[in-house]
This record gives structure tokens, C-alpha cells and sequence, in this order.
């Protein structure tokens, strides 16, 4: 490698503080759920009563939604840099499309609301309790709720297998996300607050790599290529 090759992977190396945006993401997701909820009943064959009196709450979150999504995908970079060449094909394969998967899913949920919110705004007689709002309400539960959440577990558990065999977290956060992957996977029909467990996963993840980024001791600032 000539000195301009090195001098080029020196400047794209990832900053130590990268961790940050793993809990930049985590906290915005939470406040985005916790106004979801607090604003929106959570039956989603209600009639849309909500709009009337909670649209800016709404709104508010459905703007931070692009900004949480920004922080999952540096998230992700972050957690991929850590790997390095140890990453395995297999998993990294499942682990990404996984987290493109639920990025997606959780951005048509936010448009569908966004997109109920603008028909409202357009003729309110006309959109509180019709087929229209009935449709656009169900597929973004069902988005979120259904699909959303389940791939959120996968992420979960296929990153806890790569992270569990190439020790680049410590073993009790693995052991930690299967078994909440698990829960998500089987659990989140019956536990509407699940929404939040991947959030608080991935604050604890981004906590401990910007705490161990940050340790001058840490052996993963020294073994990257």
C-alpha cells in the first residue's frame, strides 16, 4: 500500500465519538414512540378522533422519524466498523438487510400517518372515521406493530451471535439481546410497549462502544486495518 492509499484510510477512519449517534437514535426513537403513544390510541380501529386535538404532536414526531433513521444507519456503520474483518458474510448479510428492512418499514409508517394527517387537514369532515383513515391507520399498525418490530428482532439476534463470537461487546450484552430478540419475535402481539425494547437495546450498545472507543486501553482501536 503507497503512502497515498494509507493516508486516505487514515482520514475515512471512523471517529471514536461515532457511538454517539446509536444514542442520538435510541433517544429520538423513544420520544418518537412516546408521542406516538401518548397522542394516538393504541386500538387501531379507532375512529381518528386524535386528529383533531393531537395532529401537532403527531407531526412533531413524524418530523423527527428522517433524523432518528439518519442516526440507525450510522448506527449501523458503527457497529460494522467494530467488526471489521471479522465480520462473517452470513450474518452481516441477515444483520444489514435486517436493519435496511426496518428503517424501511418504519419510514411508509410515517408517511401513511403523515399522509392521513395532510387528507385531515385538506377536508376533517370528510377524513375522521371513514374507509380512507381506516386503511392508512391499519397499515401503519400493522407496519410498525407487525413488521417493523420483528425485523428489529432479527437485527437484534443476528447482531448478538456476530458480537457473542467475535467479543466486540461484552458477552452478558449478547446474551441480553437474544433473549430480548426472542421476546420481540414471540412477545410484541401481546406487549404493545415492546416498540421500545430495541431503542434501550441500542442505547446500552452505543453506550458501552463509546465508553470502550474512548478507553486509550481499548484493543479495537488498534487491530483495524
Amino acid at each position: 500500500m503507497d503512502a497515498s492509499q494509507s493516508a486516505t484510510r487514515t482520514s475515512l477512519r471512523t471517529p471514536k465519538a461515532a457511538a454517539v449517534a446509536g444514542i442520538i437514535y435510541s433517544v429520538l426513537l423513544v420520544v418518537i414512540f412516546w408521542l406516538f403513544r401518548s397522542s394516538i390510541p393504541a386500538d387501531p380501529l379507532e375512529t381518528g378522533a386524535w386528529l383533531a386535538s393531537h395532529a401537532k404532536s403527531v407531526t412533531l414526531a413524524l418530523n423527527l422519524v428522517p433524523f432518528a433513521g439518519v442516526a440507525f444507519l450510522w448506527f449501523v456503520g458503527v457497529l460494522r466498523d467494530r467488526l471489521g474483518t471479522k465480520e462473517d458474510r452470513f450474518f452481516a448479510t441477515v444483520f444489514f438487510g435486517s436493519a435496511l428492512l426496518f428503517l424501511a418499514m418504519l419510514f411508509a409508517a410515517a408517511a401513511t400517518i403523515a399522509a392521513i394527517i395532510l387528507a385531515f387537514v385538506r377536508d376533517p369532515a370528510e377524513m375522521v372515521n371513514s374507509a380512507t383513515f381506516h386503511f392508512g391507520r391499519a397499515l401503519a399498525y400493522n407496519l410498525v406493530n407487525v413488521y417493523a418490530i420483528k425485523m428489529a428482532g432479527v437485527f437484534m439476534a443476528s447482531m448478538s451471535v456476530v458480537a457473542f463470537h467475535t467479543a466486540i461487546i461484552p458477552r452478558w450484552i449478547s446474551y441480553l439481546g437474544i433473549a430480548l430478540a426472542l421476546f420481540v419475535l414471540l412477545g410484541s402481539y401481546y406487549f404493545s410497549w415492546s416498540v421500545l425494547v430495541f431503542p434501550l437495546w441500542a442505547l446500552l450498545v452505543s453506550i458501552w462502544i463509546l465508553f470502550d472507543n474512548l478507553s486509550p486501553a481499548s484493543p479495537h482501536l488498534t487491530d483495524r486495518p
